[in-house]
């Protein structure tokens, strides 16, 4: 019965955006039955994925194309992943009937529904997959329909360039996983997604596998280096699908690699070593580049590296655990890399949700011509602030918990408890230590410049409250922030369950055991309360509230120009980092008597992008374009190439060894 609720789900949410194809552009309609049906598949989804988290549920689907027939299985890892695709799938469609209606979007409005439902669809029928050629159906489902939803405003430029470089990224990382499914094949004698033993796999194959399970899925994870496609995707996609991009659809990638990873036999030290090292990497300087942004969407973006990075951490401690026997370090490691898989879709969610409603009101995502939003926008200022303390990692909210495992696992391994230390791992705890430290300054950054202080640009100035269609999904999403942070108690038996479900079951200790959960809730509510009374008490003496303006610096009247900016907020920190976050930086020089005006600009590149991969595609181009001498349209021409390729052909064939041989007899 599970399955078959969420596989009802799954076919719902493929569907639903077809029957507003048929509607009227100019009504309404066709968008509230497409936002009902995708509402009753979430539901269905949820109920279906709930159930899964306590057992095992199978189906044998007849396929020709799969010879024997494809098995698609419902497990609590699967229903894990499935529920946050369901559930943000059912938010985002509530929240598109304030901030993409049909009425104001006449002409990409059906259109964007259509792959919205698909893109569900895709997601959980890879999830669902035991078959190698129905997880690449549901990848393929999922990325091609993504692409339609990134390139939804194709009238702009940016836009459709964003599109092509994500196209081009996931094709490359959907041939790897065709390279990998084949091995499998070859090793098993099936495309069956079943557990492997040494006697199948040598060593040798076990490390071909792993590479390309990393690359195909770290391409689609967003994994530095690898996440060069990511930051333009998801700022140039509406705010809900930049939502469900950055908060759902690239965990797929942590899905494929999780399952993967754990069908391999004996899993070498060097796995989780390697992935410790692109975990941290990817968390430091994905917050880092994130500092040096002025685009809001785009700024988010780049903590999606982050936060898959920190998700990676914990992946390779748990893989190291199961290399030398430590039990606890595979649960820390497991327990946390999984429920920042949840934090994160929801506070990630949650903030591009409220950087939707900002960009919705003030028709800007600059955060210099921001500025002042608390006064006209208190809810989302509020939600806005709770996602960012979340995604800080700050108690008693839902980063804290995901975070304070993986702390508490990276710790073991310095030898504190007595066991032998593994040095690689502890080099780990100052990374992640900085990475908070940095998303904590990055989010007072954003929330001084967005909400507080005085309007920079006349948009801001005439913003408005988001309707309550947007501001529902954000509550529902700050709602859940708040208790997983008060009851972490209650999360625990959900990842022991998933724990006990993979291959590192067997050797993973308990969950509840190795965390100080209980305590853990009680000081978070202490937290809470306490700050509650605080606010009441300072409120309570506050009895004439002056109005002035906010960062006047001493000027009796202020203009807005004189706050700070973005720039100026970040330049510290991106001057640290200069070597590994190239900003260029234009400074008008001022020579006249009076001056005439002029602009301060910085632009930070994107070192993989930027400096990499573009430098380096335009160097190969330049390479191939000296081969156009050779195709001139000369027939002439072409029929000397056919003479070469003949001859070329007969000198291959000729028996030149033997008229050798038979010369030196003679």
């Amino acid at each position: 019965m599970p399955l078959m609720l969420v596989l009802s789900g799954t076919l719902l949410a493929g569907v639903s955006g077809v029957p507003g194809l048929f509607t009227s552009r100019r009504t309404m309609a066709g968008q509230y039955t497409s936002v009902t049906l995708m509402i009753l598949a979430a539901l269905l989804g949820l109920a279906g994925a709930g159930c899964g988290l306590a057992g095992e549920y199978s189906l044998v689907i007849p396929w020709p194309i799969a010879g024997t027939g494809a098995r698609v299985s419902l497990d609590p890892l699967g229903a894990f992943f499935l529920l946050p695709v369901f559930a943000m799938g059912g938010l985002g469609a509530i929240y598109g009937l304030g901030y993409w209606r049909q009425t104001a979007h006449i002409l990409n409005g059906r259109y964007l529904r259509l792959f919205w439902g698909l893109v569900v669809a895709g997601m959980a029928t890879l999830i669902l997959a035991r078959h190698g050629i129905i997880f690449l159906f549901g990848w393929e489902t999922m990325a091609l329909s993504a692409f339609f939803l990134i390139v939804t405003e194709s009238h702009r430029a940016e836009v459709r360039k964003a599109a092509w470089l994500y196209l081009i990224a996931t094709h490359i990382g959907t041939l790897s996983l065709f390279a990998l499914f084949a091995l499998l094949r070859r090793v098993s004698g099936s495309y069956d997604l079943a557990a492997l033993t040494s006697d199948q796999l040598s060593q040798g194959m076990s490390w071909v596998i792993f590479a390309l399970a990393l690359l195909g899925f770290g391409l689609k994870a967003g994994l530095m280096p690898l996440h060069f496609w990511l930051p333009s995707a998801h700022a140039s996609a509406p705010s809900h699908v930049s939502a469900i991009l950055s908060g759902v659809m690239i965990k797929m990638g942590i899905y494929g690699l999780v399952r993967i990873v754990w069908l391999l036999p004996e899993p070498p030290l060097a796995w989780g070593e390697i992935l410790l090292f692109l975990g941290s990497v990817s968390a430091v300087l994905g917050v880092v580049c994130a500092i040096g942004q002025h685009d809001l969407k785009r700024l988010l973006a780049y903590h999606s590296v982050e936060n898959i990075g920190i998700i990676t951490m914990g992946l390779g401690l748990a893989l190291a655990g199961q290399a030398l026997g430590r039990g606890d370090w595979v649960a820390l490691g497991m327990a946390g890399a999984l429920l920042h898989v949840w934090n994160h879709g929801l506070f990630k969610s949650l903030l591009f949700l409220g950087a939707g409603s900002v960009a919705h009101t003030a028709h800007t995502r600059n955060l210099d011509h921001l500025g002042g939003l608390a006064k006209t926008m208190p809810w989302t200022a509020g939600l806005f602030l709770l996602g960012a303390a979340a995604i800080s990692g700050l108690p008693p909210l839902n980063g804290f918990v995901s975070e304070l495992f993986i702390y508490l696992g990276l710790l073991r391994t310095a030898g504190f408890d007595g066991e032998p230390s593994w040095t690689a791992a502890t080099l780990a705890v100052p990374a992640l230590a900085l990475t908070g430290a940095l998303a904590a300054a990055c989010f007072v950054k954003v929330y001084g410049v967005v909400f507080l202080g005085t309007p920079r640009s006349v948009a801001a100035s005439h913003t408005r409250e988001a309707s309550r269609t947007m501001l529902v999904p954000m509550g529902v999403l700050a709602t859940c922030c708040v208790t997983i942070g008060l009851a972490p108690w209650a999360i625990a038996p959900v990842l022991q369950s998933v724990l006990d479900s993979t291959a590192c079951g067997a050797s993973a200790q308990h969950v509840a055991q190795l965390a100080p959960l209980g305590w853990l809730g009680l000081a978070g509510a202490g937290l809470l309360l306490a700050g509650v009374m605080v606010w009441l008490a300072v409120r309570s003496r506050i009895r004439v509230m002056e109005s002035n303006t906010t960062w006047g610096c001493g000027y009796h009247a202020a203009l807005p120009r004189a706050q700070y900016t973005a720039s100026s907020f970040g330049q510290m920190i991106v001057s640290l980092f200069r070597r590994v976050l190239p900003t260029h930086v234009h400074q008008p020089e001022t020579k006249e008597v009076f001056p005439s005006p002029a602009r301060f600009e910085s632009h930070t590149a994107d070192l993989a992008l930027d400096k990499a991969l573009l430098p380096t595609a335009k160097r190969i181009l330049s390479w191939l374009l000296h081969l156009r001498r050779f195709q001139q349209g000369q027939a002439q021409q072409y029929l000397l190439y056919i003479l070469i390729t003949v001859m070329a052909l007969l000198a291959w064939n000729m028996p030149f060894r033997a008229i050798f041989i038979r010369l030196f007899a003679r």
